[in-house]
Formats: structure tokens, C-alpha cells, sequence
């Protein structure tokens, strides 16, 4: 039997990068907005999630809500998205970068008639993909059920401010 030594001294190194090109990852359309994995909680062992968005003209992205255990960070790509941080609103043109922690109140929507790209990333992700086809699901159906919603949102660290205002449709 060979006793070997444990090295503490030296880090053993790994290739497990992923590359993703601008069109490459798993993509859903919720009704109108698409979502694309970048990169997934599989890939990061649940650290962080990175996903495209693509909303269209006055699409809503979610309501105000907020995470407890993950902080979400949005990189707007293209168009002008409207962020909501607590009671204020902000235009946040390409190039914008909004970091909001967990337990702050956001939501975000397109309110212009131009689409709107953008960068979402979840850290850590929380198995993030699955809130993403939960939402395809949920919305898809007619009526949309609103305890559905509600479960699948608390089940994947999202809590709206407001439960009878959580539905991501304009009034």
C-alpha cells in the first residue's frame, strides 16, 4: 500500500472554462420576451447565473420584488430599460450597470417602443433555470393563476412587494 502525500503547497489546475458565443445557449420565449442560459447554475455548480433578455416595446420584465439569498446585477446591451429600485424609477441606457442586493425591492420593464437588450446575472443562482420554465409555464396559461405564480416565485427566492400586483402584464 502506498501512502501518498497530500500536496499543499502546489494548486492543481483545471480546464473547465465554457466559452458561449452570441448566439449560442438554451433559449425560452415567454410569450413575447426571450431568455437565453449563458451560463448556468449547472455550470457553476450554483454560484452564478448569467442570462440574456430580450424584451420587446413596453414589455414587463417582473414587479417589484426582491431576493433573499441572491443579488442580481442587470448590464443593459441595447435600447432604454426602466429600472425600479424601491418607489423610484430610472431610465437605464446602454452601457448601465444597476447591482441591486438581496433584499432590495426592484423590478424592470421596457417602456419605450424600441426593444431592449440586457445582461442578467444571479449570484449565486439558486437553480435559476428553473424559475425561468416555471415562468414559461406559468404565464402561458389563461388565466394565469396567481398562487401558482406565487409559489413558483417564493420557491426560487423571489418575493413580491406586492402580492396583488405581481403579474408582469400592464393594467
Amino acid at each position: 500500500m502506498t501512502n501518498q502525500k497530500e500536496n499543499y503547497f502546489e494548486d492543481e489546475l483545471e480546464n473547465n472554462a465554457s466559452i458561449i458565443k452570441p448566439n449560442e445557449g438554451e433559449k425560452l420565449e415567454l410569450n413575447t420576451i426571450s431568455i437565453t442560459f449563458k451560463v448556468t447554475s449547472e455550470m457553476s455548480n450554483d454560484q452564478l447565473g448569467v442570462y440574456e433578455i430580450f424584451l420587446p416595446p413596453m414589455a414587463i420584465g417582473a414587479k417589484l420584488h426582491y431576493h433573499r439569498f441572491m443579488d442580481e446585477t442587470f448590464i443593459v446591451d441595447e435600447g432604454v430599460l426602466t429600472m425600479q429600485v424601491g418607489d423610484k424609477e430610472f431610465p437605464a441606457e446602454p452601457g448601465t450597470v444597476a447591482y441591486v442586493p438581496k433584499f432590495t425591492p426592484h423590478g424592470f420593464k421596457n417602456d419605450t417602443n424600441e426593444p431592449v437588450k440586457l445582461t442578467l446575472i444571479f449570484n449565486p443562482s439558486q437553480k435559476r433555470e428553473g424559475f425561468f420554465k416555471g415562468l414559461h409555464e406559468t404565464l402561458s396559461e389563461v388565466p394565469i393563476d396567481p398562487e401558482k405564480y406565487l409559489k413558483l416565485y417564493n420557491k426560487y427566492d423571489s418575493f413580491p412587494v406586492d402580492t396583488s400586483n405581481m403579474i408582469p402584464i400592464r393594467d
